[in-house]
């Protein structure tokens, strides 16, 4: 606690705060710590749940280096203010705390399809206004890509687990292990009497390589192996393609369940790898080995061979990895792990009438997050691919208030009619 204090003291409060400019949530950052300071940290964290009802987590996996610590007055000639171990602190207690309680549900019914952060998101909002809420989730408890995606170690469970809890106070129905799409339609939620159904299933279908050797038994995609690690064998040595954070995550679960040597192998250099340097850091520091500019172009049983890259940049701005030079480097390894982005699954939209997608096969919305069938809603990665959690908190938001838009309006035709 001394220690937020020290960091609370640092900042300066400033008028036009860049840190709040450059959050994706505008987390009212001078405020929370005015508050701090003043010991109303009851009142603190309820500011930042009705801004953000994930404001707990966001506090931990957000890219603080990119968003609010990255644009800190004080990181321009020395350590920038580290807001998120306060707003950790204040918004744990909270969630720790608060008791929430049910309103008396007098409002339409709404599904909410996938419980990641879009969904839990509109699942706090529209149950705060009084709906009736059913969040269906596919997988045995909710969080989605926050539990299935992220490791323990960077996200503990038990969060996630209270953020269930609360739910549940609210009134949400949460119905685990049940997959919206081939059997459970859109057009039977629809029949049941459901106003409306927000999509914000993700994205789980690993993109590939399209190499050869990619089907071989040693061969696993990020994607899955994160969802359970423990129930694959790895072997000693392991090898990681790919740059971003899941590819980080990857490669630092698979030192810790056993692997001797975990090697990632990035077609770009350190300056332009989209992981967090957070991340980077930590993966570097527990041992992970890097070979950067190196794209792979066979896997066999013995390991992986790679070729030598070079970013280039055409006139229309657009940048590209080409082959250096017609030199092979391979590496030997008992297991390769690829982590280059996830597209989303079509469960729902090859059995549902209506919904268009792009070619890459995410949702297409309007910015309300109106999809082209009315009275369905989408948001977060199945709509712009894999973003961060502030990111897809933001944008279901917005579409939160557009589908309490949506069935006031349609609720007031119906009176009209009736």
């Amino acid at each position: 606690m001394n220690n937020l204090q020290e960091v609370a003291e640092r900042c300066m409060l400033c008028k036009k705060p860049r840190c709040k400019q450059r959050c994706p949530i505008s987390t009212p950052i001078p405020d929370i710590i005015k508050l701090f300071k003043e010991q109303q940290i009851e009142e603190a964290g309820k500011v930042l749940f009705d801004n953000n009802p994930l404001s707990a987590i966001c506090a931990i996996v957000c890219p603080h280096e990119k968003q609010c610590a990255g644009n800190c007055v004080k990181g321009l000639k020395g350590d920038p203010v580290e807001f998120y171990k306060i707003e950790k602190y204040i918004s744990t207690n909270y969630m720790d705390s608060v008791q929430f309680k049910q309103k008396k549900p007098y409002k339409d019914r709404v599904a909410i399809v996938g419980s990641g952060p879009s969904g839990l998101t509109v699942a706090f909002i529209l149950a705060s206004k009084g709906y009736r809420l059913t969040i269906f989730e596919a997988q045995e408890k909710i969080g989605g890509v926050l539990r299935y995606g992220i490791p323990e170690f960077r996200l503990p469970k038990e969060i996630l687990d209270k953020v269930h809890e609360k739910l549940v106070q609210l009134g949400v129905k949460i119905r685990p292990n049940t997959l919206v799409g081939p059997v459970l339609t859109i057009d039977k939620l629809f029949y049941d009497g459901y106003k409306a159904i927000f999509l914000g299933t993700g994205v789980w279908n690993p993109k590939t390589l399209n190499i050869k050797g990619e089907t071989l038994g040693h061969v696993h995609y990020a994607i899955d192996y994160l969802k359970d690690p423990y129930v694959y064998e790895l072997g000693k040595r392991v090898c990681v393609v790919g740059a971003g954070n899941v590819a980080m995550d990857a490669a630092r679960t698979a030192k810790r369940n056993g692997a001797e040597q975990v090697t990632v192998l990035s077609r770009e250099g350190f300056a332009d790898m989209p992981a967090a340097k957070a991340e980077l850091n930590s993966a570097k520091q527990e041992g992970i080995i890097f070979e950067t500019n190196r794209t792979p172009l066979e896997i066999i049983d013995e390991g992986i061979a790679c070729v030598e890259t070079k970013k280039i940049t055409d006139k229309n701005g657009i940048t590209r990895y080409i082959p250096l030079n017609e030199t092979k480097y391979f590496y030997e390894c008992d297991s390769v792990i690829i982590a280059i982005s996830q597209a989303p699954r079509n469960n729902i939209v090859a059995n549902t009438r209506g919904i268009e997608t792009t070619p890459e096969g995410l949702v297409i919305t309007d910015e309300f997050g109106n999809t082209t069938r009315p009275g369905v809603f989408a948001s977060g990665d199945v709509v712009t691919g894999s973003g961060t959690v502030s990111q897809a908190v933001n944008s279901a938001k917005i579409v939160a208030e557009a589908i309490d838009q949506y069935c006031t309006l349609h609720r007031s035709k119906d009176l009209d009619i009736a």
